[in-house]
């Protein structure tokens, strides 16, 4: 009887990734190649297909067992719809368990990449060992991942961890289309926009930024290069982390409250610059969240780092069936 091998399939707004792993998550072979939304899903889901029909043809001595597909929301988890996500323009309604199952002759499973991403650190990172615990995202946008009492939990329509939406001021950065929310605050795309609306105040009063010499460089500006200059210790740069640190302790201590975890792990950001986060946002904790809560969680980075989106869909293949029945 031949040894069973799985498929990952990482669906992103820039990027995707096809990821084959034994059961014990040993990894036998990788293809990353660009998303290219702007030539529609059709583009994409080809070469999928092609680079999994690919890698399944390399592997002997396996059978294939199954397929995770992870991808952002929203989703049809249950029956394998992609549906509308943002970060994907065209794809509408695509049955991609089916699309996938037909090529590849094997059950395929779907599910929203921060749930994915709670079941990967979980298993394997820095959730191992928990019975309640958050995962958030921190990434291009920010979303989360439940795991309650062992299990996890997508809600009555799989719209459970949206975090991002909830709002945590009345003015602030747009995220998930709405001023001040968590998203707006602590996301890529959100630090962004807080950076280009406390540097150009500053321009417009005529005040110089060391890292940024005119608007055009401002359009410009990626989150990464904010942390590097924030870590080389330029005053707006570390303000514009320590303000999204004080949101970042402020929507923690509201899942603090409501779920009482043992443990959140925060993924993307956070990990790669946890030290520009940590010490505001656990002052704000302190202050926020009910003391017996916060004393019983702990907040940790990723342990999976840039690898997690490998595992996140690789777990939905190991998992898959057990999540239909959730």
């Amino acid at each position: 009887m031949s040894k069973k091998f799985y498929i990952g399939i990482d669906i992103g707004g820039s990027n995707c990734a096809v990821i084959a792993s034994t059961e014990s998550m040993k990894i036998l072979d990788r293809i990353q190649f660009s998303t290219e939304t702007i030539r529609g899903p059709e583009f994409a889901i080809n070469n999928l297909l092609k680079h999994a029909s690919t890698i399944v043809g390399k592997i002997s001595g396996y059978t294939l067992a199954a397929i995770g597909i992870s991808c952002g929301g929203p989703l049809n988890t249950k029956k394998g719809f992609i549906l509308s996500p943002p970060n994907l323009p065209g794809w509408d309604n695509i049955h991609i368990t089916k699309i996938v199952q037909d090529e590849l002759n094997a059950p395929a499973f779907l599910q929203n990449d921060a749930n994915a991403c709670a079941l990967a650190e979980w298993h394997y990172g820095a959730g191992k060992g928990t019975n309640n615990m958050v995962f958030l995202t921190f990434g291009t946008g920010m979303g989360a991942g439940l795991i309650l009492n062992g299990k996890l939990y997508t809600g009555t329509n799989d719209s459970a961890g949206e975090i991002g939406h909830v709002r945590l001021a009345k003015n602030g950065p747009i995220g998930y289309n709405k001023n001040g929310s968590f998203e707006g605050f602590c996301s890529g795309a959100g630090i962004k926009r807080l950076a280009e609306n406390i540097i150009s105040e500053k321009m417009d009063n005529g005040k110089k930024v060391s890292f940024i010499k005119n608007r055009d460089e401002l359009q410009k500006l990626t989150a990464k290069e904010l942390a590097e200059a924030a870590n080389a210790g330029d005053g707006t740069a570390l303000k514009i982390f320590q303000i999204s640190a004080k949101y970042l302790g402020m929507g923690i201590s509201i899942l603090i409250d409501i779920i009482n975890p043992e443990r959140i792990v925060v993924g993307s950001i956070f990990y790669r610059y946890p030290d520009l986060f940590k010490s505001i946002c656990n002052d704000i904790i302190k202050k926020e969240a009910l003391e017996s809560a916060a004393n019983a969680c702990e907040i940790v980075p990723s342990a999976l780092g840039e690898s997690i989106g490998d595992y996140a869909s690789l777990s939905v293949a190991l998992n898959g069936k057990q999540l239909q029945e959730l």
